[in-house]
Parts: C-alpha cells; sequence; structure tokens
C-alpha cells in the first residue's frame, strides 16, 4: 500500500545521511537554502491559492531572496544579519502591498501571508543548520531525522491498523489518538536504538526526553501544516516526492522540531 513511499524513502536516505555528516559547511548550507526555496514555494501556492487577482511574482520571489539571505546568514552565524533578512522581508512585502492594495484589499493579509512564510520555513530550517554546529552536531542533526522519520512512520502504522478515535478531525480527518500515540512510542524506541548505536554516551534521561518532546511537536507541525492545506483545499503541498507528496509534506514536521531540537540540546537537557 505504502511501496511508493518506502522507495523515494530508500533512495534519498543515503545522499542525505551521506551529506549530514560529511558535507562542509557551505555545502550543507546550500543544499538548506534549497530546500527552503522548495518549501516556500509550495507554501505560497497554497497560501496565495484563491486570491484574485493571483498574487504577483515579486512577493514569492522577494521571499526566496530573503529566505537564502536568512540561511545563509545563520549558517555562519551572523545573527545580526538574520535579523536583518526578517525585517528586509517585511519591509518589501509591505512595499509590495501598496499597489496591490488599488486592485484588491486582501493586500494586507497577501503580506501577512509571504512575512510569516519566512519566519515558518527558512527560518525553522535555520535551526537544522545551527544544530549543526554545536558539539557532535551532524549526529545530532541526523538524531533529530531519524527521531522524527519514524514518528511519522509510526503514526502512520498504528493509525492505519489500529485508529478508532480521531484526533483533530477538523484539520486532519485521518489522524486518529491511536496513531499519535503509535507516533510517540515509535520516536521513544528507535531513539533509543540511536542511542546505542550511533550516540552511546548520551544521558538516557536526555534521549526520553527528547525523543518524546521532539515527537510529539512533529505531530503538532504535521497538524499546522494541514490547516493550511485544507483552508485552500488541497490534499498534498506538491508532488515531487512520490508516496509523500511535496517536500513541505515531507518536512511539515521538522519546521517545528528543529528549533525544539537545537533549544533542547544547547540550552534544556543535560
Amino acid at each position: 500500500m505504502y511501496w511508493k513511499r518506502w522507495i523515494t524513502a530508500l533512495v534519498l536516505i543515503p545522499p542525505l545521511v551521506l551529506l549530514i555528516l560529511k558535507a562542509g559547511q557551505l555545502l550543507f548550507a546550500i543544499f538548506i537554502v534549497a530546500t527552503a526555496v522548495l518549501c516556500l514555494w509550495e507554501y505560497f501556492r497554497i497560501a496565495f491559492a484563491g486570491h484574485e487577482p493571483p498574487v504577483p511574482t515579486a512577493f514569492r520571489c522577494w521571499g526566496y531572496l530573503a529566505g537564502a539571505a536568512l540561511v545563509a546568514a545563520a549558517a555562519y552565524q551572523h545573527y545580526p544579519l538574520v535579523l536583518m533578512a526578517l525585517a528586509l522581508n517585511f519591509l518589501g512585502a509591505a512595499i509590495l502591498s501598496i499597489p496591490r492594495f488599488k486592485i484588491n484589499m486582501d493586500a494586507p493579509v497577501v503580506a501577512v501571508k509571504q512575512a510569516f512564510g519566512i519566519l515558518y520555513i527558512p527560518l525553522s530550517l535555520a535551526f537544522v543548520v545551527l544544530l549543526r554546529e554545536t558539539g557532535d552536531g551532524p549526529y545530532w542533526v541526523l538524531f533529530l531525522m531519524w527521531v522524527v522519520a519514524w514518528g511519522d512512520t509510526g503514526a502512520l502504522y498504528a493509525g492505519s491498523i489500529l485508529g478508532r478515535h480521531k484526533l483533530c478531525p477538523a484539520v486532519s480527518p485521518k489522524k486518529t489518538v491511536e496513531g499519535a500515540i503509535g507516533g510517540l512510542i515509535s520516536n521513544l524506541a528507535f531513539a533509543w536504538i540511536f542511542k546505542l548505536l550511533i550516540l552511546p554516551g548520551m544521558n538516557g534521561l536526555t534521549c526520553t526526553v527528547f525523543a518524546l518532546t521532539v515527537g510529539a511537536v512533529g505531530q503538532v507541525g504535521d497538524l499546522f501544516e494541514s490547516e493550511f492545506k485544507r483552508a485552500a483545499g488541497v490534499k498534498d503541498s506538491g508532488t515531487m516526492l512520490p508516496g509523500h507528496g511535496g517536500f513541505l509534506d515531507r518536512l511539515d514536521a521538522l519546521m517545528l522540531a528543529a528549533p525544539t531540537a537545537f533549544l533542547l540540546k544547547e540550552y534544556l537537557l543535560p
């Protein structure tokens, strides 16, 4: 039933692992920039659906430039430039909204959606870059991806087999309480497998708290992206990843999980 999903994952996982563990700082930053731009493209497709006349391409292009600059600044830990990228993006969106207001009074809404997209995607993914620059960073990025991916897989199968009680039918009718619990169990089980095999020196409490917190936040991220899709009346954010949908569909949990992971590792966990 899910063979396309597994084939896509098996094809993409080896180069992704190699990139996380072996790529230099510049190459990894370029990869995250490209990922952010692809996710932004899908987000704008969803967020700007239904606006008439269509939202000008300039809104999107300005967002791509600002998002790329933000991730690049984070990669080299130029934090004032991160704030500058956010500020300039907001300024550009505001300026672009003025001529649109003559045509349609939705201009402020379009500007807010554009500005939010930069917070939601490039800023969130910038924390993956920052996490990689911490102690044992590449392994922690891999740990984050591992926990999120297996939690998503566990939730999918637990929900399909055991699901009886709807989790949040207004947002995602197919998600169930049983699936959510199965996802958390999968988060925890595979986090401990990773700890034993890759990071044996990790504190057991750290592993447990990280897995459950990141897993729960990842599920919130999944539901949050579903709100956009449901409001726009689309099933998937894109079609570039067979069996998964779009890049944003695959990475929606990571958008909230990445900042959470960085916060836990650097400031909250032993």
